[in-house]
């Protein structure tokens, strides 16, 4: 993937401007989360020394993290950075892309149409696709429910390509809601879907509603069938901040808190540690991509259960933990899984952060 990466750094720089720097101590006037101001490099920071956190555990964790291809690692704490990390070559500067965690910022985005009253879920995807996206019957196409594209429900056939969004791709295999696969295809349409009920293209929506809203940077990249998100390490821990914050930045509610629990629980009871997008842990079972099986237990034995996930390909890692105010943010290469999403490099990352932090 290091040939990808050369491209999309490229890429993005063309495309935005924006710069973020190291932590600087800045006056905090707020009070409970620390929010970084949006047209500013500046970002508070806080010691783990002052957490009282394990220094000894912290230079283990920093050596795995090293040791394991990755570029950028963050930890905020109530909005603060605790650790900000760089290696292999990288730093605060660097844009990486986020594969499937971006899914999260499309699944925000959705539920931000859903909030405005221009789209509805429980409504069939040709209401915004049009009539005779897919290869399916009209009755079998009009069964497909917006919902069924962010929950991996769709009941498309995913033995036609995991990816392709061509009309022929698009074929029938079973009724929608009846089995759970982590099918990509019926995923990259919904930005499609979005696109078509606000009238506008989805990036501008994103952008618009989201993205500039709390000072992120980045881009949406397409490769191939594929369209996933690249930016620096602070964008995205920008990202995991809102969300552990239910939706407000600062003062300013972008989405409300009721959607957004309605996008971050179990939203099927096919695998219940998948909400709309989103990883769930500490749920009494799980799937994982590429698999029909269902696992019992929790998806990161080691992770808190109230975790909250984006997770991408090549070990891009959003965590947000809300029992322990933490947002955590891994970029880079390959942990040593490789997976589309959750892998076992969770486990071993889990088990040397909880080292530092318990």
């Amino acid at each position: 993937m290091r040939i990808t990466y050369t491209l999309l750094v490229f890429i993005i720089m063309l495309s935005c401007s924006s710069t973020e720097s190291m932590p600087q101590e800045t006056p905090n006037n707020n009070t409970g989360v620390y929010f970084p101001p949006l047209n500013s490099d500046d970002w508070e920071s806080t010691s783990t020394i002052e957490l009282g956190w394990n220094e000894t555990a912290k230079q283990e964790l920093l050596n795995f993290l090293e040791h394991s291809d990755t570029e950028g690692f963050i930890i905020l704490y109530e909005g603060k950075i605790a650790m900000e990390n760089y290696f292999n070559g990288a730093n605060a500067f660097t844009n990486n892309p986020w594969f499937s965690a971006g899914k999260t910022l499309t699944a925000f985005t959705l539920c931000i149409a859903e909030q405005e009253g221009l789209i509805n879920l429980n409504n069939p995807s040709s209401d915004y696709l049009g009539v005779g996206w897919s290869s399916l019957t009209s009755t079998e196409e009009m069964a497909i429910k917006v919902r069924n594209h962010v929950t991996m429900t769709t009941g498309l056939d995913y033995t036609m390509g995991l990816y392709c969004t061509d009309f022929d791709c698009l074929t029938y295999l079973d009724e929608p809601n009846s089995f759970w696969y982590y099918h990509n295809a019926p995923y990259t349409l919904t930005q499609s879907i979005i696109s078509g009920a606000v009238n506008t293209t989805f990036d501008s929506y994103y952008n618009s509603g989201l993205k500039d809203k709390i000072g992120m940077q980045g881009g949406w990249v397409s490769l191939g069938y594929n369209r996933f998100y690249a930016s620096t390490a602070r964008s995205m821990a920008r990202f995991g901040l809102l969300c552990y914050n239910k939706g407000t930045w600062d003062n300013t509610e972008i989405l409300n808190e009721a959607y957004f629990n309605e996008m971050t629980r179990t939203s099927q009871n096919l695998n219940p540690a998948y909400g709309y997008l989103w990883w769930l842990n500490g749920k009494s079972s799980y799937i994982l991509p590429s698999s029909p099986i269902a696992f019992n237990g929790k998806l990161i034995p080691n992770a808190p259960d109230d975790l909250i996930a984006g997770l991408g390909a090549n070990d891009q890692k959003l965590y947000i933990l809300p029992s322990e105010k933490l947002v955590i943010i891994r970029m880079g290469g390959n942990g040593g899984e490789g997976q589309l999403g959750p892998s076992g490099y969770d486990n071993l990352l889990w088990e040397k952060i909880n080292a530092v932090i318990d």
